[in-house]
């Protein structure tokens, strides 16, 4: 009996130890869309595979084994499971659990408790059951562990094959459907929602929704959202690497594409500009592309395939002339040259950048045949979008919420607007991410001319922000718990607060 309990008390703990492990694999898989090179290469704190995967692992396969597993009991319970409900809760983008995530967790339960009952139950298979110590056993559970992470990437990749061809014969079908397509560097969310907002006036129309933009998440858009129905689809196109566009292109095969602003946003995937302008014009690789609007600032890149070189021809630079430019922390307001005419236009939505945004949607709804009056209205009533330069006024507060834009260009605008403000300014941020040091270097010196007060999030670029912030308060926050607190101690009537660029905290 005692055997008995102390066998279950053994298999207990294991399954607490390969949770804990399995969950820390999968949410990291999911943070980087299931990419495993990229957790292993990419992750912005790779302290975190030694502290919460490396070490767990060394621990059970040379303590689990002596004096009756004391020692790994005392890890597991005193430090590894405390450890990772410290760092559970300071997450704040937890795990997700979508069919895959149950389906990643079934097969891995199914390697390790096969292991186990093999191991515990069968040693009278093996000639010697001695030869099956504890420290072998241990290896072998870590082995199945490893082997149900792979058959679970493995199975996911068969029926991804299966759920993508499903959703290329969706595309084909729609014979009434016209795609648009929009990639750049930055700002494809916004000139997304925007196209989609004016469109939406006289045609029925579905947009990706929130930030989906790689082509997994595209799939599974077309697959669960498009329908007869619609008659205009908007698909941004995101990229991590050379020929992620290229695949979208030949998914979508859309018949106008936008190529917004290319800059240094992710180099660290991209490496140098010229890889980065060779990826966003695979925009071009469409069979049946109508038209093409490229922000006129934009380079073209250096090779083309043959079979796509008349795409060329198809390029509409943007914006044509711009005049009476008016960016306020109130209002923008500007005129742009359309049919060799000056048209006015003014809208509640902030930012000298967005009026580029705004411009090429002015420039599709012109395309799309919608009269010149109606743009304007639909220009006049944009809703400004979540976490991007949106103005929220409180009783004693101006709130910038500009969390979800991380490029320089941006956060520079966020910052001139902030500028204009007559009080004390306030910022919260942790600087660019995926950025090079000397872009953070003219952020920090920029942030140092226009606010008072500094509070620096995160870990990742406090040491070069706080070097070149020299002239303004700085508060450093390791935490972004704690981030509430802080606001209320530290702030005061009249504040203006700009969120620029909130980071998850596993970056």
């Amino acid at each position: 009996m005692p055997d008995t309990l102390f066998l279950l008390w053994d298999i207990f703990s294991l399954t607490i130890f390969f949770f804990t492990l399995g969950y820390y694999v999968i949410v990291n898989l999911q943070w980087y869309n299931y990419n495993i090179s990229r957790v292993i290469t990419k992750h912005h704190k790779q302290n975190w595979h030694l502290y919460y995967f490396v070490i767990p692992i060394l621990f059970v396969l040379f303590t689990h084994h002596l004096y009756h597993s004391i020692i790994f009991y005392i890890y597991l319970y005193m430090v590894d499971v405390p450890m990772f409900i410290l760092w559970y809760k300071r997450l704040d983008k937890k795990l997700i659990y979508t069919a895959r995530v149950k389906r990643y967790f079934t097969i891995l339960a199914v390697c390790v408790y096969c292991m186990v009952y093999f191991l515990w139950y069968k040693e009278s298979l093996f000639i010697q059951s001695y030869f099956i110590d504890i420290a072998v056993k241990n290896m072998c559970l870590i082995v199945s562990f490893c082997v149900g992470v792979y058959c679970s990437l493995i199975c996911e990749l068969i029926l991804f094959k299966r759920y993508a061809s499903y959703a290329h014969k969706k595309i084909q079908s729609l014979q009434n459907l016209t795609i648009i397509a929009i990639t750049g560097s930055y700002g494809k969310t916004s000139i997304k929602n925007f196209v989609a907002e004016i469109l939406s006036k006289q045609f029925n129309t579905y947009a990706t929704p929130r930030s989906v933009n790689t082509y997994k998440g595209l799939v599974s858009d077309i697959n669960q959202n498009l329908t007869q129905e619609h008659r205009i689809y908007i698909a941004e196109a995101g990229a991590r690497n050379q020929g992620d566009i290229a695949e979208i292109s030949n998914l979508l095969q859309q018949h106008y594409g936008v190529i917004g602003k290319i800059g240094n946003a992710h180099i660290e995937y991209f490496k140098d500009i010229q890889t980065t302008i060779s990826t966003k014009f695979e925009m071009l690789y469409s069979n049946r592309l109508h038209r093409i609007f490229m922000q006129k600032d934009n380079t073209l890149p250096h090779e083309l395939p043959q079979k796509f070189q008349e795409n060329l021809n198809k390029i509409t630079p943007y914006p044509a002339n711009l005049t009476n430019i008016e960016s306020t922390l109130e209002k923008t307001s500007f005129s742009l040259e359309i049919d060799s005419n000056m048209v006015d236009f003014e809208t509640q939505i902030l930012g000298r950048f967005n009026i580029d945004n705004i411009a090429v949607a002015i420039l599709l709804a012109k395309e799309f045949g919608m009269e010149i009056t109606q743009i304007q209205e639909a220009i006049k009533h944009l809703k400004p979008i979540p976490h991007r330069l949106n103005k929220i006024v409180t009783a004693n507060k101006i709130i910038l919420d500009d969390s979800f834009n991380g490029n320089l260009e941006g956060m520079s605008e966020a910052i001139r607007l902030s500028s204009l403000h007559i009080g004390r300014r306030v910022i919260v941020t942790p600087g660019l991410v995926e950025y090079d040091e000397e872009s953070n270097i003219a952020l920090a010196k920029y942030i140092d001319e226009v606010f008072q007060l500094v509070i620096i999030t995160g870990n990742l670029n406090t040491s070069l922000l706080s070097k070149y912030i020299t002239k303004a308060e700085k508060i450093i926050l390791k935490d972004k718990a704690n981030l509430e607190s802080t606001l209320s101690e530290s702030g005061k009537n009249g504040d203006l607060v700009l969120f620029a660029n909130d980071a998850p905290n596993y970056i």
